[in-house]
């Protein structure tokens, strides 16, 4: 690993813009984007930078480590990738280049039910330590076969997705023609001729599918049909009725992703969930959401000691990772950043990002002389 880090890439901002000229607009746009306006995107962000931090400069400091533990495990650092849907699209072959990547680093990688690489796959490269995020479909038979695929592909913990109950309404994305149905219009074809590394490897990988979902899925669809397929297979809405069966039948660690209320929280209490991940999708589906690290500071307090509280959305380098920890994270998930990483860096991507992100959160912890991740909430200035 010693060469996984390249330094014409020191940040995220490098990433991206390398990312953004070597990727597709159509499918670039899709990764970057959020829904609306972009007020929620730029909200997350913008208020996980307002949480400061105070060093302890004149004490005892032994040696920082950045282990830590969550839903039972041990990991090299308080974060992890997020489930994203299409990875193969913004980058090719990316989940595998990530799973790849955070199997090495010993961080979690959770696949979503809609990204371009399977259950098996996953685990294949992982040895068993991918986690899992179920999209809820509308059949129980299908969401059973699919826990009996995750449950043999030895995924430790499955999450299950709460926050999509309509698809968010992203106007770049429908102007380029990827809202379902997708098209590939005459613009989009020149954008890929204008991107020749993205279109060579989009020719070695294949075009992206949903490779979970392809023994459900009829043979012989165009892209019309998928989308309509997709709307029928799947309904994105959880609720305590659907919840039940999932509890009772998966017997590893379950996690609830996109809460960002005290009764949501309180549900998932009760209803016997492991964790629950704050999260507002990246603001890709309510542009007048709260802030993931307000969200965050409202549950820890009150439900940190009853349940694993976990955020993602809105981080996007090490010192992020300190402020939502310090905020009372018990770990972190970063979905667009890896895939920067992807765009601009193509098989280092996943290497360099965890490897930049890494340096970065050790230099904080280094700075405010401390020496567990768990004793940042320490250094949190509570205004």
């Amino acid at each position: 690993m010693a060469n996984s880090f390249h330094t014409g890439y020191p940040s995220m901002d490098d990433l991206r813009k390398k990312a953004k000229s070597r990727i597709p607009k159509f499918a670039f746009e899709y990764l970057d984007g959020g829904c609306n306006e972009d007020v929620s995107i730029s909200r997350n962000t913008k208020e996980i930078r307002e949480v400061q931090l105070q060093p302890r400069y004149l004490r005892n400091q032994g040696v920082s480590s950045t282990v830590t533990k969550v839903m039972g495990m041990e990991f090299s650092a308080p974060f992890g990738i997020a489930p994203v849907g299409l990875q193969g699209l913004m980058w090719p072959n990316s989940p595998e280049i990530l799973a790849k990547a955070a199997f090495a680093h010993n961080i979690p990688f959770i696949l979503s039910t809609v990204t371009t690489m399977n259950i098996e796959r996953a685990s294949e490269l992982t040895e068993g330590n991918a986690w899992f995020q179920l999209y809820n479909p509308a059949e129980d038979s299908l969401r059973d076969d699919i826990l009996n695929r995750a449950a043999a592909a030895q995924c430790p913990v499955l999450v299950l997705l709460c926050d999509v109950p309509t698809f968010g309404y992203r106007p770049r994305d429908i102007r380029n023609g990827l809202a379902l149905p997708p098209k590939m219009s005459l613009a989009n074809i020149l954008q890929i001729l204008g991107k020749p590394t993205w279109a060579l490897n989009t020719l070695k990988y294949g075009q992206p599918t949903f490779e979970t979902l392809r023994p459900y899925t009829p043979g012989g669809l165009n892209l019309k049909q998928l989308g309509q397929f997709m709307d029928k297979t799947f309904s994105g809405r959880l609720n305590e009725e659907r919840i039940k069966p999932i509890r009772e039948k998966w017997k590893g660690k379950l996690v609830l992703k996109g809460v960002a209320s005290e009764q949501d929280t309180q549900d998932a209490i009760r209803l016997g969930f492991d964790g629950i991940i704050v999260s507002n999708h990246g603001g890709r589906q309510l542009d007048a959401a709260e802030s993931t690290i307000n969200s965050l500071a409202g549950l820890s307090g009150k439900y940190g000691d009853q349940i694993e509280i976990m955020m993602d959305s809105g981080l996007r380098s090490g010192p992020d990772i300190a402020r939502a920890m310090a905020t009372g994270a018990k770990f972190t998930f970063m979905g667009r950043s890896f895939l920067y990483g992807c765009g601009a860096l193509g098989k280092q991507g996943g290497e360099h990002t965890i490897t930049m992100l890494k340096t970065q959160f050790k230099q904080v912890m280094d700075q405010l002389c401390c020496e567990r991740v768990e004793d940042l909430p320490k250094h949190l200035i509570d205004h």
